[in-house]
Formats: structure tokens, C-alpha cells, sequence
């Protein structure tokens, strides 16, 4: 897009890419599209956003994206690349990365953006990493934290080294109203009324930490009413048999999936995520957080850039059982300290995480690259 055509009011053409979407990452794009930008989104036929996508004027156009190579996906990716001219091809999730990627090269003043929303896990030996963050084709990686920013930045190898433009920081935006849902009872999972329940949710993988949560739990006082619910796809024979070797094993609570997995954080006293490496920013923490809930996270990632520790929440050393339990006593033993943290740290996410910023940082970007004019093939 040239500055004669910005002048003329031409929209920003967006063909956006990704499998379901949460929901800060549709209001995003629903909010370009009530700024002006014309927005076409590529997804799975069972987003939940399909509705709220069309009251906005989006096109919704199903897209399979079965594997991180799928020639179905591809060719129909193609095709909504012909239809009409697009300005940013915008690419949500590595599925929508690998294909995006292989689709557009047919179509070099087509701008490509991606999202990247973890730590690591890219390396310049990977063939994986060229096809979809190390790609060339790639005008900007939106980084959803500086943490994954400066591990781009900070990537070596022979001389190897990415450009820092390429990379720009954009964390995720939400909204307090988007938080309303009644706390759950957590009587039905038999937690006693006056208990203090620990919250964490996630899905059970070595970099979550789970394990050290468990072992911190186990060296708390054993007459001290204290619960933890772990809320997620948390299937593990090893971590099952923490659990039933834990002094604390008759305190301990796992739920499964939730859909209603904020309500069940809004229920508990603090809220744990006790992750070892490679963290985003983690949603889980800032659901707790809208609702006043306070968090203790590890100085990993992206979550201290959520939490100062003692003014949101409590930050402590990853894989220290004894430092994740030394918070968890401290919150409880102090219920003026927790309503402090709580409502600070809900003050946070209303202050410093809106989706409208989100949405103008977006926007920028997109102006950025079109104004610049780059061509597509660039140095890395």
C-alpha cells in the first residue's frame, strides 16, 4: 500500500489464518474490522467466534488445516488469496504458519504476518523453524511477549542472527467485561466450606511444572485446610503417583477439562502457575487476575511481565518447591495481603492489557509494512 492509496481511504485487505481462536484473538480482529480494515477469516468451521465474526462483517471461510502440511488447506488458501486482492496475509498458530506460507508464494506484494506465542522451541538447525518463524516470507513476527521477542533477537549460530525489526511485541488485550461468570461451588468437589483452594489450570506437560506444584503442596503443614484444584487435560501415570505418595494427597483435586474453567478459578483463594520454561503469556494467569484472584507465577516467559511480584501477585524461582510453597503459606496465613494483591492485580489487566490497544498495535504494524514497501524477498 502506497501513502497516495492510504491517503484515499482504501481499506487494509486482511486475510487472517488460524484453526479456532480465543477470544482476545477474534475481538482483535473484529476490532479491525470496525476500524476500517476489510477482514476475511480462515478457520475451522467450529469456531466459536463464527457469529460474532459475521455481526462484524467478516467472511468466514472453513478451512481444514489438518497437519502443518495439508495440500487441502493449502490449495484453499490459495484460493481466497486469488479471489481478491489481499494486503496482510495474517497467520495465527503454526498450522496456519507452515500452510499460510507455502500458499502465498504464488503472491509477492502480499504481506505476511505471523503470531508467536511461546518461548522457544525454534532453532536455525530446524528445517520445522524455516518453514514457518525462520521463513524469509515473513515481513513481522507479532510476539505475544517480549520474552519471545528476545529469544528471536537473541538467537546465534555461525554469525547466523535475525533481524530485531522483524520481531515487535504485542501481548494480548482483553477486556474486565468479558469476565462476569458466577464463581463456581466448589463444594461439589468436596472442598470444605472455610478451606483455601489453590487453583491451577493447564494442560499436563513437563515445561507446566506440575510436578513441583504437587511437591509443594506436600511439604505444607498438614493441618492447614489448604486444597489444590488442578483444572485441565492433566492424564499422567507419573503424575498420579505424585499425587498418591503426597502427604497432602487427600487435599488434592483434579479436575479434568473445564469449559468453565475461569469460574472455577474465580472460586479459589490464589492461583498457581508453576511453570518451568518456555511460557507465553499464559491466559490462565490473566482470567485469575480479571477476577481479582491472586496469582503466583515463575519468573519464566512472559508471566513476570504480567505479575511485579508482591505488587500483582507473587513471582518465585522456577522448579523451587519449597519457594512456590513459602507463597502459598504466605497468602494464606495473610487475607489482607491477598485482597491487596487481588485487586492490584485486577487493576493491571484493566489498565495495561486492553484489547483496544492490542487492536491500534496491530493496526500499526500493518501500516508499518505496507508503508514501507519491502519486497517479499528479504534477508532473515
Amino acid at each position: 500500500m502506497t501513502e497516495a492509496r492510504r491517503a484515499v481511504g482504501v481499506p487494509i485487505r486482511v486475510l487472517y489464518v488460524t484453526l479456532r481462536g480465543d477470544r482476545p484473538e477474534a475481538e482483535t480482529f473484529i476490532g479491525l474490522a470496525r476500524r476500517g480494515c476489510r477482514v476475511r477469516a480462515c478457520c475451522l468451521a467450529d469456531t466459536p467466534h463464527r457469529e460474532r465474526f459475521r455481526e462484524a462483517g467478516i467472511e468466514v471461510v472453513p478451512i481444514p488445516l489438518k497437519g502443518r502440511i495439508d495440500r487441502e488447506s493449502i490449495r484453499a488458501l490459495r484460493r481466497e488469496l486469488a479471489a481478491e486482492p489481499v494486503d496482510i496475509l495474517h497467520l495465527v498458530g503454526n498450522r496456519a504458519v507452515s500452510n499460510g506460507l507455502l500458499a502465498v508464494r504464488a503472491f509477492p506484494d502480499v504481506k505476511v504476518i505471523a503470531y508467536r506465542g511461546i518461548v522457544g522451541n525454534v532453532s536455525f538447525l530446524s528445517p520445522m523453524s524455516w518453514l514457518r518463524y525462520l521463513n524469509p516470507r515473513i515481513d513481522r513476527v507479532i510476539c505475544v511477549a517480549d520474552a519471545i521477542r528476545r529469544h528471536f533477537v537473541e538467537m546465534r549460530f555461525l554469525g547466523m542472527r535475525l533481524r530485531p525489526e522483524k520481531f515487535v511485541t504485542i501481548h494480548k488485550g482483553h477486556d474486565l467485561a468479558w469476565y462476569t461468570a458466577t464463581p463456581a461451588d466448589l463444594r461439589e468437589h468436596d472442598i470444605p466450606d472455610g478451606a483455601f483452594v489453590v487453583g491451577c489450570v493447564a494442560n499436563m506437560r513437563p515445561r507446566k511444572g506440575i510436578d513441583v506444584l504437587v511437591r509443594a503442596l506436600g511439604q505444607l503443614p498438614a493441618d492447614a485446610p489448604i486444597y489444590l484444584l488442578l483444572v485441565g487435560r492433566m492424564e499422567s501415570a507419573e503424575l498420579d503417583r505424585l499425587i498418591a505418595e503426597s502427604p497432602a494427597r487427600e487435599r488434592i483435586r483434579k479436575l479434568g477439562f473445564r469449559r468453565d474453567a475461569p469460574a472455577v478459578i474465580a472460586a479459589c483463594d490464589a492461583a498457581v502457575l508453576p511453570s518451568i520454561r518456555r511460557e507465553g503469556l499464559p491466559k490462565t494467569v490473566i482470567e485469575a487476575m480479571a477476577y481479582a484472584v491472586p496469582p503466583i507465577v515463575t519468573d519464566v516467559g512472559g508471566s513476570p511481565e504480567l505479575v511485579d511480584d508482591r505488587v500483582h501477585g507473587l513471582v518465585v524461582p522456577p522448579g523451587d518447591a519449597d519457594a512456590l510453597a513459602a507463597a502459598i503459606l504466605e497468602l494464606y496465613g495473610d487475607p489482607a495481603l491477598r485482597a491487596k494483591l487481588g485487586a492490584a492485580a485486577r487493576e493491571r489487566i484493566a489498565r495495561d492489557f486492553t484489547i483496544d490497544a492490542t487492536i491500534e498495535k496491530t493496526l500499526a504494524v500493518y501500516r508499518d509494512v505496507l508503508t514501507r514497501c519491502a519486497p517479499a524477498k528479504q534477508e532473515t
